[in-house]
């Protein structure tokens, strides 16, 4: 039986300390007091140094240059305190750099010399999916652009910089010109394919210290420190602009769009984050509204686009909750009698602590937000069922007139809403106007001929508000079934004196005559205008010369001494 040798104690300690090693970390490296490495574990130098050796080197020399004194100052920690120290750094292998979380402990050996024992936690993997998972929370998937979170720091980095330098910067909101064509056309893949080539070049034309983020869609935001001048603005827009028009080579087509860009500089258009996004989001209308492929800069005494307030915005979904929306009622008369043959429903928002909200801010918001299909279903059931109430005192006939907005034409649910609120109202299609514009008709034309045909089926009578103002196409008047021709207060408010809209009012009124179409003149002031317009031929007259918008007992009170006029006469 072979023997056993004796291992001495201190030896066995050592092997002790050896398998100790191979099992404690991903790299354990046995230091003396000057952090030379003594020994390590056959994994550290597999992992580090697989065809070398490192004992007798300095550990800081493994490290990159910029942690090495850190390291040095863990391993003097160490051997002061009697208690181990922690150091996260980076250590340099054949290929590649490793990240580990070291633990260093101090002791003594049995001569009274000081080791030190370094065990490291390899944490390359976990710190680059935490980078991944930093960079999904703040960058636009699609483009790996900046997202709205981090366009938020970024913004609020820049004010901060030009309060202590004294510079201003700009913010420049861009969308693209016909993207929803193609993606509607060709589909999302080569819509998301477009949009990060478009990413790339908007990302090409900007200085290393600018930032340009997505911020959802086809919108993007940049943001340019210490350019302020419009000069400087110009050369970055032009060429953002030069960039996106040039065609894009997309699975075979090649596909043209362009940009449009509206800018509002820092303190001039507005002091924090939410005033700069929404001014530049204004000018950026206004750019897309006078031509497209061009920018335009934030103008706060001719732009009349009202600011994107967010709270207000946040206040109209409890005022939805809280009912406080209300329908105001104006007259519509007969041009030559003057009696009551409607009434215009319009909406109005009551609010607790701003008091009446302006109908130019709110509405805008609830196209946006698609508040105004819910505000829209309920005004059009509300004024169906309010005629008919009107209709009892009165004891005639009357008609309501109701606005449908651009989104509630477009939604697939609107004749489901018409039928609901006739049913519940028991109002006759010919008794309910609706005023839609000419944009509306014009920017889908065959959904507008097949939606109006069936609003038509009903009896529903159709009328053109604004009219010639937008478009002023007179194919439509052939195409689709309209009913009646509103003239814009702009051709009115200067009758009879002014010649150009004298003559404009008689040709929309000659021309309604005609095709046999019914006239409504909006915005009547005086008699003077009053009475030039029934002369030209106009059927019915609404204004405030007539009647101002009114609550319903008001209106109700108004129709009432309209008819006892109307019988004295």
């Amino acid at each position: 039986m072979p023997l056993i040798p004796d291992i001495p104690p201190r030896a066995n300690l050592e092997i002790q300390l050896e398998n100790l090693m191979e099992v404690a970390g991903d790299a354990v490296f046995q230091l003396n007091a000057k952090g030379e490495i003594l020994c390590t574990s056959k994994r550290t130098i597999e992992l580090i140094k697989p065809d070398g050796t490192l004992t007798g080197l300095l550990l800081a020399d493994l490290v990159v240059p910029e942690d090495s004194c850190a390291i040095n100052a863990a391993v003097q920690q160490a051997i002061q305190s009697n208690q181990h120290s922690q150091v996260n750094i980076q250590i340099k292998a054949c290929l590649t750099t490793h990240c580990f979380d070291f633990l260093i402990a101090a002791y003594a050996t049995g001569e009274g010399h000081i080791k030190l024992l370094a065990v490291g936690r390899n944490i390359t993997q976990q710190l680059a999916t935490e980078e991944s998972l930093r960079h999904l929370a703040t960058h636009d998937l699609l483009t790996g652009l900046p997202n709205r979170s981090l366009l938020s720091d970024r913004l609020n980095m820049a004010m901060a910089q030009a309060r202590r330098t004294g510079k201003g910067f700009a913010v420049l909101a861009l969308d693209l010109d016909g993207f929803k064509k193609i993606n509607d056309a060709l589909g999302h893949p080569v819509g998301d394919t477009l949009l990060r080539e478009a990413g790339v070049r908007l990302r090409g034309t900007l200085r290393d210290t600018d930032s340009l983020a997505r911020v959802g869609g086809d919108e993007f935001i940049a943001v340019l420190p210490s350019a302020l001048t419009e000069a400087e603005i110009q050369i970055v827009a032009r060429r953002m602009i030069a960039a996106i028009q040039l065609p894009f080579e997309i699975q075979g087509h090649a596909l043209y769009v362009s940009t449009s860009i509206g800018v509002a500089t820092y303190p001039d258009h507005g002091d924090n984050e939410v005033k700069l996004l929404a001014h530049a989001d204004t000018a950026l209308y206004r750019a897309k509204e006078t031509g497209k492929a061009r920018y335009v800069l934030y103008n706060p005494q001719t732009f009349t686009r009202p600011v994107h307030d967010v709270s207000i915005e946040a206040a109209m979904f409890e005022a939805v909750k809280n009912g406080e929306f209300l329908l105001h009622y104006q007259p519509v008369v007969d041009a030559g009698t003057r009696q009551i043959m409607g009434f215009e429903a319009l909406m109005r928002w009551m609010h607790p602590d701003l008091g009446s909200v302006p109908p130019i801010q709110f509405i805008p918001m609830a196209e946006n937000n698609g508040l105004i299909n819910l505000l829209g279903a309920w005004a059009l059931r509300a004024a169906c069922v309010q005629i008919k109430r009107f209709e009892e005192a009165a004891g005639r006939q009357l008609y309501v007139s109701v606005n449908v907005s651009p989104r509630q034409f477009r939604s697939d649910q609107f004749l489901q809403t018409l039928d609901d609120a006739m049913a519940l109202s028991g109002l006759h299609g010919s008794q309910l106007l609706l005023e839609i514009t000419e944009g509306i008709l014009m920017s889908d034309p065959e959904h507008a001929e097949a939606l109006l045909t069936a609003i038509a089926a009903r009896d529903v009578r159709i009328a053109i508000d604004d009219f010639g103002t937008g478009y002023s196409s007179l194919a439509y008047l052939k195409r689709f079934p309209i009913h009646t021709l509103k003239i814009d207060r702009a051709f009115v408010k200067d009758l009879p004196h002014s010649i150009k809209d004298a003559a404009i009012c008689d040709v929309v009124i000659s021309l309604a005559n005609h095709l046999n179409l019914t006239t409504v003149a909006e915005g009547v002031e005086d008699e003077q205008q009053l009475q030039f317009l029934a002369a030209q031929g106009c059927a019915l007259i609404q204004g405030f010369h007539t009647g101002r918008p009114m609550l319903p007992g008001d209106a109700m009170a108004a129709l009432k001494a309209n008819s006892d006029a109307t019988l004295l006469t």
